[in-house]
């Protein structure tokens, strides 16, 4: 085979200069702040060695080099929404401080606030990085096998249909079907497990993930922005840009707050004059400490460093939100509907009891149902298949589908009917196995019975196993004051015996989808906030209609893209944790929005009763602002 190496662009591999700059670029902020620090910090050390007009020129110096990135903010956005903003006023306030010389305390306000805005800068910074570690994961380029060559070509110049050879060690470029080969792969980038599958002919493949041992040649079944990869990437970008209602209000309030401090700080330079008699020196300087202390920026910093870092915090936890407003009400949930198929269960149904007549051994019947059901693509039929294991499997004939009811078939000379309890009549032996039939049914279990020549010669019950985490998970919701309720498909009995096996006491059973919609809209009536937990196509709806809608990682497309927050790997676990960190992050933003409006307040009436000077009015205001995104910062861990 001839290997065809196709010229790529050269921005795909970046150059040790570019990295570097790229580096230079993402804490400029930061960098600039320091040094403009480290001015203050000389020119303070040296005051009284050079000359007023130098220190002062170093002060300036200072101002420019910490403030020019939040003032270039402050004007753009100003003349882009047309309105002041916390940035100028904390500029005029810096300005105004050195126009009646207090140089040192106006470089200081600067530093202080370029540091602060540094620190916000690093939390969105921080959130881009968990998106960029995603990126980072798809491979950039596919090897294709077209026309008896290898080709290596871009991966977002590949098509469905196109064949993909992938190597030990290489990551899978694209959503695909194995056709070729058997590995174990690596899927804890989509799913979160850390065990590798093993993966075989007809299996898929998703693009991310790591082949660790064998040769495999794939058929790509999806487009490049459609694989799951990059849906999980898209969740990550939206949950961004999206903010939260209380971060929407205090930036609504910011541009008024701010007109009314300027009004109030024009006022307060000339009306103390002539109303209490102060000096037109202790006048403006109070004016300018006002400027300082009453501005907003730890108010307005109170919200979206927390919401970024509890944000990146659950993506990497395995727990994607659409936006901060889902995360903000997942808090404030006070029932969730749960689906049955797929959510609290595996959506997998297993074998679980086999009774047979007595003169037919287990095995023998096993191995002729399962022989039947082979044919079958139902789930119960597989389960069946399954079940039977490494056998001989035999060769049924004349197979006929009676759809909804069961199959009839033949087995070496020997007439088999396989199928529920309607598909049998009275005096096919059914009362030798009634008294066990209706146990078995009690407690939740589908029956197929099978009936030979002689009548029914057995039956087997099946049921689908409930995941492993679903009773620890309703128990730690009722904990939380949430209430668990049930919204399933299924019969009522079934239903009962689900609800009894995990703890719930509320369901409602055979809902279809406008049933499970009816539902949620009288739930949210009872209790005001509602989430609901669902896989499939069928919960999309009920998903669009709760005030939190939350899908399995691997269900659906259609329930992946309706619901507002995702949890990968299926693992329901990881929804108490979403909760937990919901009111994490709406506690902190309490106790940062309390503390920020206490410290404005207290620093506003010191300076009115002329206890408060320009230095700590600085450090109190710019402080409280750094201890409100340190404290944001803590939704990280």
């Amino acid at each position: 085979m001839i290997m065809e190496q196709v010229n790529l662009n050269s921005n795909t591999f970046p150059s040790h200069t570019s990295f570097w700059w790229h580096a230079i670029k993402k804490h400029a902020e930061l960098g600039a702040a320091l040094f403009s620090g480290l001015i203050i910090a000389f020119t303070w050390i040296t005051e009284g060695t050079y000359s007023s007009t130098i220190e002062s020129m170093l002060y300036i110096i200072a101002f420019v080099i910490g403030g020019f990135a939040k003032a270039k903010e402050g004007i753009e956005d100003s003349i882009a929404e047309k309105d002041v903003n916390v940035e100028l006023l904390m500029i005029i306030a810096a300005i105004g401080a050195g126009s009646i010389g207090y140089w040192t305390e106006g470089a200081i306000l600067i530093f202080i606030f370029a540091l602060s805005g540094a620190l916000e800068t690093y939390t969105l910074n921080k959130s881009e990085r968990e998106l960029e570690s995603l990126m980072e994961i798809q491979p950039e380029t596919a090897t294709i096998f077209s026309n008896g060559e290898e080709r290596v070509v871009p991966a977002a110049s590949l098509s469905i249909g196109d064949v993909i050879l992938i190597k030990p060690g290489e990551r899978v470029p694209v959503d695909g079907v194995i056709t070729k080969g058997q590995t174990s792969l690596d899927q804890s980038a989509i799913t979160g497990e850390s065990i590798p599958v093993i993966k075989r002919i007809d299996e898929e493949v998703f693009a991310g993930t790591l082949n660790i041992s064998g040769h495999l040649t794939i058929k790509m079944t999806k487009r490049s922005e459609d694989t799951v990869f990059q849906k999980i990437i898209s969740l990550v970008q939206e949950a961004q840009d999206q903010k939260a209602p209380s971060q929407l209000f205090i930036e609504k309030l910011e541009g008024w707050y701010v007109k009314i401090v300027l009004v109030v700080g024009a006022l307060l330079m000339v009306l103390p004059h002539f109303l209490f008699g102060w000096t037109w020196e202790e006048t403006i300087y109070r004016a300018m400490v006002f400027l300082v202390v009453a501005s907003p920026c730890a108010l307005v910093a109170s919200i979206m460093p927390a919401t970024l870092s509890a944000i990146s915090a659950g993506a990497r936890n395995g727990i994607l939100f659409k936006g901060g407003v889902h995360l903000e009400q997942l808090g404030s949930m006070k029932a969730v509907a749960l689906d049955k198929t797929g959510t609290l269960t595996e959506g997998s149904p297993v074998v679980t009891d086999v009774d047979t007549r007595a003169d037919m051994s287990e095995e023998t019947f096993i191995n002729i149902v399962a022989s039947i059901e082979r044919q079958s693509t139902h789930p119960l039929a597989k389960a069946i298949v399954d079940h039977a294991g490494d056998v001989t499997f035999l060769e049924p004939e004349d197979m006929m589908d009676h759809s909804g009811w069961g199959i009839k078939a033949s087995i070496e000379g020997t007439s088999w009917k396989v199928g529920k309890l309607a598909f049998f009549s009275e005096d096919e032996g059914f009362d030798l196995f009634e008294e066990n039939y209706r146990h078995l049914q009690s407690s939740g279990k589908t029956i197929v019975l099978a009936a030979d020549n002689h009548g029914i010669a057995g039956m087997i019950a099946l049921k689908d196993k409930v995941r492993s985490e679903s009773a620890t998970m309703v128990k730690a919701l009722k904990r939380r004051g949430i209430e668990p309720i049930m919204l399933t498909g299924d019969s009522e009995q079934t239903a009962k015996a689900i609800a009894e096996e995990v703890g719930i006491s509320s369901y409602y059973a055979n809902c279809l989808p406008e049933d499970k919609v009816k539902r949620l809209k009288e739930l949210k009536k009872k209790y005001q906030t509602v989430g609901m937990i669902g896989d499939g196509i069928n919960d999309a709806p009920a998903l669009a209609v709760s005030d939190v809608g939350i899908a399995m990682g691997q269900g659906t497309d259609v329930a992946l893209e309706t619901a507002d927050v995702v949890l990968m790997k299926n693992d329901l676990g990881k929804l108490t944790r979403a909760v937990n960190l919901s009111n994490r992050l709406n506690k902190i933003v309490k106790q940062n929005v309390i503390f920020s409006i206490s410290v404005i307040l207290i620093l506003i009436a010191s300076n009115f009763f002329q206890f408060l000077t320009l230095p700590l009015g600085v450090l109190g205001h710019e402080g409280s602002t750094i201890l409100v995104i340190l404290n944001g910062l803590r939704l990280l861990k």
